[in-house]
């Protein structure tokens, strides 16, 4: 764990790194978020075993009067609710403190999203040139590499480290299925469809024979972790956006994930199936997406009630 800090966070970290599979990036934003939390507490001569409610409130205040968004205060919050609520189950506290104090308003914050219409532009532009055998090959590797992530992404809704860590062996099997070990060791299927694996099949056999070593990673790269990174995929979306006509700043890994489960939504899928897709624990996380939900709604009573064919 973090070295400097306090005993009671360091239990805390612990048990959800051993009971939730919490990854090493939620631990460290939990260990910020608590550290000056405590920090905080400190300044005001208490320390979370013996805080109040209105310290909680007092401490939260700052970062409103300071400009910090409400979204960062209310992400905040939900760190010191979490850390009391286990001071309370583990016997620390006979107390819960911050069950009262009220999270910050946020105003809904829509997900980034492409068109259909703009997906389908994206991924074909992305195919271009694929087939030209005068192309050097490790350009040509690359270009496969690009259309072949971006199909993979769209088709499946990947969060983007899943996807670049995706092993040699994913989708070699006759299953139209990847396996896919997400956040905290959740284990899901999700569906691949035929152009995917077709896709994955062109690119695997110019890999095969094109670069040293199979390896254990199906987008192998010249890294310390020996797979394509985040950001150089990242990179190489915006270049093929651009070269879609595209604005770079609209797109990105993430933007893509939104734009799968948004026109499935779109198109008809509930909202739960779409849930167990991403890879979402708690359903409240794919509500984000309600509003295409509501969209859809409108649009079924405006062309389906009877009265509005009057």
């Amino acid at each position: 764990m973090t070295r400097g800090i306090p005993p009671l966070i360091e239990a805390f970290l612990e048990m959800i790194a051993a009971e939730r599979g919490a990854t090493k990036n939620t631990l460290d934003a939990y260990a910020r978020d608590l550290a000056d939390y405590a920090a905080g507490l400190a300044r005001a001569g208490k320390a979370p075993h013996n805080a109040a409610t209105n310290d909680i409130r007092a401490y939260l205040s700052l970062f409103a009067k300071n400009g910090l968004k409400p979204a960062s205060s209310a992400r905040k919050l939900s760190s010191i609710r979490q850390f009391h609520r286990f001071l309370v189950a583990d016997g620390r506290r006979t107390d819960d403190p911050a069950l009262i104090v009220e999270a910050p308003r946020c105003g809904r914050r829509l997900p980034r999203t492409l068109s259909v219409a703009e997906v389908g532009h994206l991924l074909a532009v992305s195919k271009e040139g694929l087939d030209d055998d005068a192309r050097p090959a490790p350009e040509r590797l690359r270009a496969l590499r690009t259309a072949c992530l971006l199909e993979l992404l769209y088709a499946t809704g990947l969060r983007v480290s899943e996807l670049v860590t995706l092993p040699s062996s994913a989708a070699q099997t006759k299953e139209p299925f990847l396996h896919i070990r997400g956040k905290g060791g959740r284990e899901r299927l999700v569906p691949l469809p035929g152009e995917a694996r077709r896709t994955i099949a062109a690119y695997r056999g110019f890999l095969k024979k094109n670069h040293a070593g199979a390896g254990p990673w199906l987008f192998p790269a010249d890294s310390a972790s020996g797979h394509l990174t985040r950001q150089a995929f990242a990179r190489d979306l915006k270049a093929c956006a651009a070269a879609a006509g595209i604005d770079a700043a609209r797109i990105s890994p993430h933007v893509l994930r939104h734009a799968f489960a948004s026109h499935l939504l779109q198109n008809g899928a509930d909202l739960r199936v779409v849930q167990e897709l991403l890879g979402h624990a708690d359903i409240s996380t794919t509500q984000i997406y309600t509003h295409v939900l509501d969209e859809r709604m409108k649009a079924m009573v405006r062309d389906l009630h009877p009265l509005n064919g009057a």
